[in-house]
């Protein structure tokens, strides 16, 4: 069953990745992006992990990255699986603040020169909120930070503008506590209301190897980096439909 405080919420599990691991990332994903790779992943990438419906790629990487930044979406599979051990080591911890979650997708690498950073937006929990699976949060940790700037943050806000509508007919139903509220689509930069809509910025100084957890109905996003390289993994952690 999921509750919105599952989608609204922000959470930390220290030591998700160990100095050890940070090394090992970092030293695989050197390997992998050689000089052709990190332009083809780079200045030269024509696709994005972000889309906004009606809008080409181009200018949904415009509205989300519009500095533009590194964005490899299939890691090799030794940093996958290193990931995805991270993650089951810290399923106890993530029960206790999410409980929903049954699962975590696909890691993709990202980092961020001088001037880029992600513009603040939400991920959503689905296309079709009464389809499966459903993304509860986004997952992020760092392995390299910058000199200066790239900070990470969430905002809050209490306007009504966010939420779309309520499930107040049959919501166990469908799998999520009474009282369930979905946010709008298209909650990000190229949405006149959502820029206009007032919202209050919450930074974060993570310690190394530290994942942060970000409700998928939570804003977020990245300050521009103004000297150095941040390089992290994101991911989604998400609910599947219960077989039993």
């Amino acid at each position: 069953m999921i509750h919105i405080a599952e989608t609204v919420a922000v959470g930390s599990v220290e030591e998700f990745l160990d100095a050890e691991d940070r090394d090992r990332l970092a030293a695989m994903m050197k390997d992998f992006l050689n000089e052709e790779a990190r332009l083809r992943f780079g200045s030269q990438r024509a696709t994005s992990i972000h889309e906004i419906p009606g809008h080409s790629n181009q200018q949904a990487m415009a509205v989300y990255e519009p500095a533009g930044r590194i964005e490899v979406p299939r890691i090799p599979d030794k940093a996958e699986d290193l990931l995805q051990h991270a993650f089951d080591r810290a399923r106890p911890a993530l029960s206790r603040v999410m409980p929903s979650i049954t699962a975590c997708r696909p890691w993709t690498y990202v980092e961020y020169g001088p001037s880029q950073h992600i513009t603040g937006h939400l991920d959503g929990i689905a296309p079709d909120p009464l389809a499966w699976p459903r993304q509860i949060a986004g997952i992020s940790v760092v392995i390299h930070e910058a000199e200066t700037g790239g900070a990470f943050y969430v905002e809050s806000t209490s306007s009504d503008r966010l939420w779309n509508a309520r499930l107040d007919h049959d919501a166990q139903g469908h799998g999520y506590a009474d009282g369930m509220w979905l946010a709008h689509d298209g909650a990000d930069h190229s949405a006149d209301w959502y820029t206009a809509m007032p919202r209050t910025r919450w930074s974060v100084s993570p310690a190394p190897g530290t994942a942060l957890l970000y409700g998928s109905q939570l804003t977020h996003g990245t300050e521009p980096v103004t000297r150095g390289r941040v390089a992290k993994f994101i991911s989604w952690l998400i609910a599947e439909k219960d077989q039993g």
